[in-house]
């Protein structure tokens, strides 16, 4: 095993047995799919199993040619445009997965993925990007959003959530160790299911920015136009700052509404490719974010175009900005109310701050796509090394509490 934890460091394949992977859904690619791919190319898979599987053929090989195993919702009648509708059974199609030949499985979860069926004789570790976060902490804001917060809809709501919440909670049981996204999902993943985890942070394609040292007059944000996003907080930020200009980049069921509330210094560009999204962040003066992001890879993706970020300072921002008000280096500025006033302090005092580009990029480098290779390797060989000695090591041989420096750690 020594010789396979010195391979994991030097990124090179190590003797695991047959791996399978198990993913939620693969309808549109985004951050825990880039996720699977990554853990994949680190530790090569036998297969990939989802419950549905509708990426465009130009994402799907990115997995590498992996075998795709679905389950009977595949097939189901109207589940592209009506996915949502089949929520009550996913946990029912999740556990058909039929992973009885694999003496490893990697599960990448943020609702359902962890709950696949195990045995006595299988190692499962589950990378959690977040415990179900409409049956658990937005709980509310689901119900309200979806308009299901009252009357005999809302009642149905609330008995298949609770329904849902005794199943994670459950299903926690079948996991040998968990990893999380952050310190701040660490600490979602011990309140709810009251299980330590290791911080392993997700990878982030630095290398497909480029660095930019001079900066313009304005203030760009990218993000899907979704109202936990919070982009009407900084429309409403800059009606108060109308002699600052800011670029909201993005698409999203909010779109209509944010582009009547536009204040004359906003402009709205909808969604955009990445050319035009790297010109933007590589020349802004700062990166706004307002979300609450388990951890929120846009804003290292900004720092890695040498461009700080203003950022509301609780969940994983906390963690990937470093304030310019503690910490020697800093990328950013974090303010700590999700509130226009709140904002407009923190804009109006980072105008008068300096700070370094190259210590932007520096930050950002840390959180490479070759750093997780890395490290989700090495704790892979760890955990294998002592599940074949004794299961009940797993969590300690695979450095649980560890794998991350503390927020904003010089």
């Amino acid at each position: 095993m020594a010789a396979d934890n010195n391979n994991a460091r030097r990124g090179e394949p190590m003797d695991l047995p047959r791996v399978n992977y198990v993913h939620e859904w693969l309808t549109e690619w985004g951050g825990s799919e880039d996720v699977t791919r990554a853990m994949m190319a680190a530790v090569p898979a036998a297969a990939l199993f989802a419950t549905i599987d509708y990426l465009q053929a130009s994402d799907r090989e990115k997995f590498g040619g992996v075998p795709i195993r679905t389950s009977f919702l595949q097939k189901a009648p109207f589940i592209r445009s009506r996915f949502w509708n089949y929520l009550p059974v996913t946990p029912l199609a999740v556990e058909t997965h039929d992973l009885r030949a694999s003496p490893v499985i990697v599960s990448s979860s943020h609702a359902f993925a962890k709950g696949v069926l195990t045995t006595a004789e299988q190692l499962h570790v589950s990378y959690v990007h977040s415990p179900m976060r409409y049956a658990w902490d937005l709980h509310h804001e689901y119900l309200a959003d979806y308009k299901l917060d009252r009357g005999a809809k809302g009642l149905l709501a609330r008995h298949l959530f609770h329904r849902l919440r005794l199943w994670d909670r459950q299903t926690a049981n079948n996991v040998d160790l968990f990893l999380a996204n952050s310190r701040h999902v660490q600490r979602r993943i011990w309140r709810t299911y009251r299980r330590l985890s290791r911080v392993l942070y997700p990878p982030v394609a630095t290398s497909r920015f480029t660095f930019e040292a001079r900066k313009d007059d304005h203030y760009v944000t990218v993000s899907r136009l979704v109202s936990y996003k919070r982009i009407d907080l900084l429309l409403e930020a800059f009606r108060g700052l109308p002699q600052r200009k800011l670029v909201v980049i993005g698409g999203g069921p909010e779109l209509a509404r944010l582009q009547q509330m536009c204040p004359p210094n906003v402009t709205l560009l909808g969604r955009q490719p990445h050319e035009v999204v790297q010109q933007h962040l590589a020349s802004a003066k700062a990166f706004l974010f307002a979300a609450q992001e388990d951890f929120g890879i846009s804003p290292v993706e900004a720092q890695a175009c040498g461009t700080p970020v203003i950022a509301y300072g609780v969940g994983g921002s906390a963690e990937t900005v470093r304030d310019l008000r503690t910490q020697a280096r800093p990328t950013g500025l974090l303010f700590d109310r999700q509130t226009p006033e709140s904002l407009r302090a923190a804009v109006e005092a980072f105008d008068s701050a300096a700070i370094d580009p190259y210590a932007c990029r520096a930050w950002a480098e840390t959180f490479s796509e070759e750093r997780f290779r890395g490290e989700f390797q090495a704790c892979m060989a760890q955990a294998w090394e002592a599940w074949q000695r004794d299961p009940a090591a797993v969590e300690q041989a695979a450095g649980v509490g560890a794998g991350a420096p503390p927020a904003n750690a010089a």
